[in-house]
């Protein structure tokens, strides 16, 4: 499975780069690993954009909610004080090879971001005196040195540059003349053996064909075919798939078609940035439970092994223990035909006789079937042994001692070994419980591999705006400051729309998006309900405010001469039409979308309680936002099934923060449901 980018990937994320986060400002930066940044990138009227680097493997925009650290490393927060508020004015990648160089503008000049995806990779930070300022890996090398305040130096090309390659130079090849053509490729320019092959399969050219066999029209035919393929890339025509089959599952992801993969399945995709962002985050959790799950089988392997060596070494001290409590039985069993075996034996030997005619002697009376010949076996001279066998048992007795030390010796025997049985039963529990953690541990570490990613979700135009859909279905959308007022009233106010504002300076405008219909009773009074709540009445600690609403056709931009209309103001003419004392209150709940991260509603506490799996009513109080957010997502989550409160705990603050009305509130009690 593919795991870094080659070249010609780089080369086509760098266009597509180009065209969509080129001028971008640089809202944010984060750290998510030891590793990796994320890029929080932000253009005029669109909404963020995030640029996901892993320096020694990938770099792509990402549409997934990737998890970011509560705080921010050292090496993060020095990238947020010089790149933070700067401006991307140029991406390129460094001559064909694995590096891309992030050109921002800021007030003290232009820096460079520059990520190496090659070998195990970097990401450093270089001042507009082309110093080094940070590097997430401070590294001595043989032809570079990267160091605070050195002048940066690139990391010098692992071949020539095929984009700026002639065709003369393309001769050096033959250089090469032993190689294979195929390897010759890989070394002698900027790309991995997979391009390699691919050209000369394009070319119709043998792989294994020496470079010093290459005829003049080969040499051209895999110029023009490498020279193109650069191009392609680099020029952004590109045919974006992700390679899989039933057996790997996806495997690799490519900018254009291979003929090397012709007979592999493939998944089309629109930009390549999007086929590389779905493959990684896909692909990214399967490596890491393979690792941990290759990891764990090693060292369950290896007490395995440990595991069956104790148990053999136990089996045989068990076998040795009755074995030798079996002879010391069967000598005190046999005691004087034994005794009187070895006396004569010692007899004969101290009247002269030799061991070959003591032997002789015993053999011919054991054939005779006399007793206690019949237990003899054999001597050893030189060990001074008696070899006898008792009930089909065979065993040695040393001459030298009693017949009752040698059995006190197998006795004693067993007895030793049964001290070890001890210590090997308890080295075989402990390796067993080794076993069982290692078991354990394995479950756990891949319960801990974090679930991918959702993908973060597309905003729609309302959602920049306070909102909520009524009881009864309709649209209600609501001003957050001057100039969302502005905006909604100038650019999203329709003939049909009812203009809600509570009855009291500093209120937002409401508008209900009828669509032409008429709404509801109860929709009217949730509107009512937003205006109110959401305006200087709550911060001022009042319990209920009026509420009025005109049409369309009744809110003008135009003052009465002399006067001047501030910023999300508007002249209000004709009859107003009045709710009265409506209460404030609001409901902050989260909404499941299925693939996506939750969406956070608020509003009326009838409609929010018909749209959210979980929901808070909150009333005055004197708990800032930003604490009472915390508060709030904790309970929803302890609240909410168990299958989504990892979720709940995922949602950013801000977003619930932005349901809170202004002025101090506190969570109803006994409210969560």
């Amino acid at each position: 499975m593919k795991e870094k980018m080659s070249s010609f990937d780089i080369a086509a994320l760098i266009f597509e780069f180009n065209q969509a986060i080129k001028g971008a400002r640089i809202d944010n930066i984060y750290q998510i690993n030891r590793s990796t940044i994320l890029l929080k990138l932000h253009q005029r009227s669109q909404p963020p954009v995030y640029l996901l680097a892993e320096a020694g493997k990938r770099i792509h925009m990402t549409s997934y909610a990737v998890k970011r650290p509560a705080k921010p490393t050292s090496f993060c927060m020095a990238l947020r004080k010089h790149l933070k508020n700067g401006r991307i004015t140029e991406l390129n990648q460094r001559e064909f090879e694995r590096t891309v160089v992030i050109h921002v503008s800021t007030k003290d000049g232009e820096f460079q971001l520059v990520l190496e995806l090659f070998g195990g990779g970097n990401i450093i930070l270089v001042n507009p005196e082309n110093k080094v300022l940070q590097a997430r890996f401070y590294r001595k090398m043989k032809d570079r040195t990267v160091r605070r305040d050195e002048t940066f130096l690139h990391a010098p090309p692992s071949g020539k540059n095929p984009l700026r390659l002639t065709r003369q130079e393309f001769e050096e090849i033959k250089g090469l003349s032993k190689l294979e053509v195929v390897r010759a490729l890989t070394k002698f320019l900027s790309i991995g053996g997979l391009y390699a092959e691919e050209v000369l399969l394009r070319a119709k050219v043998d792989k294994n064909k020496p470079c010093e066999d290459l005829a003049e029209q080969e040499i051209k035919e895999i110029f023009n075919r490498i020279h193109q393929m650069v191009l392609n890339v680099v020029e952004g025509k590109i045919e974006p798939q992700i390679i899989y089959n039933d057996a790997k599952g996806w495997f690799d992801v490519t900018p254009v078609p291979l003929e090397i993969y012709a007979d592999v399945k493939r998944k089309p995709y629109k930009t390549f940035n999007e086929a590389v962002d779905e493959f990684y985050m896909k692909t990214g959790l399967k490596a890491e439970v393979a690792e941990v799950t290759e990891e764990a089988e090693r060292d369950l392997a290896k007490q395995q092994r440990i595991l069956q060596r104790q148990r053999k070494a136990l089996g045989e001290l068990k076998e040795r223990i009755k074995e030798n409590k079996k002879i010391g039985d069967a000598i005190y069993m046999h005691l004087n035909e034994l005794q009187f075996l070895l006396q004569r034996v010692m007899s004969e030997k101290r009247g002269g006789k030799s061991w070959r005619e003591i032997a002789s002697g015993l053999e011919k009376e054991r054939e005779a079937g006399q007793s206690p010949a019949v237990y003899f076996q054999s001597l050893d001279p030189k060990m001074l042994i008696l070899n006898v066998s008792v009930e089909k048992t065979s065993f040695p007795l040393a001459l030298r001692r009693s017949i009752q030390a040698n059995a006190s010796t197998y006795y004693a025997k067993a007895k030793k070994a049964e001290r070890k049985l001890e210590g090997a039963e308890k080295a075989l529990r402990e390796t067993e419980n080794s076993i069982q953690k290692l078991q354990q541990q394995k479950v756990k570490r891949l319960k801990e591999i974090p679930k991918p990613p959702l993908k973060r979700r597309k905003r729609v135009w309302y959602e920049k705006f306070r909102w909520f859909h009524s009881s009864d279905g309709f649209l209600v959308i609501g001003g957050r400051d001057a100039t969302t007022n502005e905006i909604l009233i100038k650019k999203h106010m329709e003939p049909f729309d009812r203009v809600f504002h509570a009855d009291i300076q500093g209120a937002p405008f409401v508008l209900i998006k009828t669509g032409g219909k008429t709404p509801p009773e109860r929709t009217m009074r949730e509107a009512a309900q937003l205006a109110a709540s959401y305006s200087r009445a709550w911060k001022e600690k009042l319990r209920a405010v009026d509420v009025y609403w005109v049409s369309p056709q009744q809110v003008s931009k135009t003052p009465p001469s002399g006067q001047y209309l501030e910023k999300g103001a508007f002249m209000i003419l004709g009859k107003k039409n009045y709710v009265r004392s409506v209460p404030l209150r609001v409901a902050v709940g989260v909404k499941s979308i299925e693939g996506e991260r939750l969406r956070v509603v608020g509003g009326p506490k009838e409609a929010v309680a018909e749209q959210t799996d979980v929901y808070a009513e909150l009333i005055l109080g004197d708990k800032p936002s930003g604490r009472l957010a915390k508060e709030i997502r904790q309970l929803l989550a302890k609240k909410a099934p168990e299958a989504v409160q990892k979720r709940i705990l995922g949602v950013p603050l801000e977003e619930i923060q932005s349901f809170i009305p202004s002025g101090g509130c506190e969570v109803k009690r006994d409210s969560v449901k």
